[in-house]
Formats: structure tokens, sequence, C-alpha cells
């Protein structure tokens, strides 16, 4: 996953999060605008890749973009689920559900 879009704030080894995407797509478009916002308010990195620049990427998440990693593992797609994001960068658990008292 070397491919960084322009949206890229940070090197590979130090973005925990990386959004999955490819050109043209709508869905990505939105996810993009929640994870900016999201990575600012919790300072940390985050990365853009074009699936269509990987083959190996194409084939397992072309139909699922916009796909969202967190720390290296698939946290979600389609759309941001910003509460849930924020629970796991702070190393909350990754249910859908809220986790207890918030």
């Amino acid at each position: 996953m070397d491919d960084d879009g322009p949206g890229s704030t940070a090197a590979p080894g130090d973005a925990r999060i990386t959004l999955l995407t490819r050109v043209g797509c709508h869905l990505c478009d939105n996810a993009r605008g929640v994870i900016v916002r999201v990575a600012e308010q919790e300072r940390v990195g985050w990365r853009e890749v074009d699936v269509d620049g990987d083959a190996g990427l194409a084939d397992e998440y072309g139909d699922r973009v916009p796909v969202i990693l967190v720390d290296g593992r698939e946290h979600g797609y389609w759309r941001v689920e910003e509460q849930r994001l924020r629970r796991a960068l702070d190393g909350g658990r990754w249910s859908l559900r809220p986790a207890a008292g918030g």
C-alpha cells in the first residue's frame, strides 16, 4: 500500500487511519471529509490509498470502497461511523454497539 492519495497526512508507518479509495467515488469523498475531521481532532495521522494502483487491493476491496483501516485492521466500509472510529482510535471496542455509559 504505497500509493498515497492527495489527502494523506502521514507516512505509511505513522498513519493510524488508512482510507482505501478510488477516483470518482462519491462515498470516498464523504468518508475523506469525516476522516480529515476526526484525524485532526484526535491528532492522529492518516493516509489515502487508491485501490486501483495495486491489483491485490483492487481484487480484495474494489467493490467495497471506501474501506477504512485502523492500525492496519479493517474497521468498516462504505460509510464512516464517526463515534465508532473515535472509540477504535481511543483503544475501545470495535463493536457496533456503543460502549456502556457512553
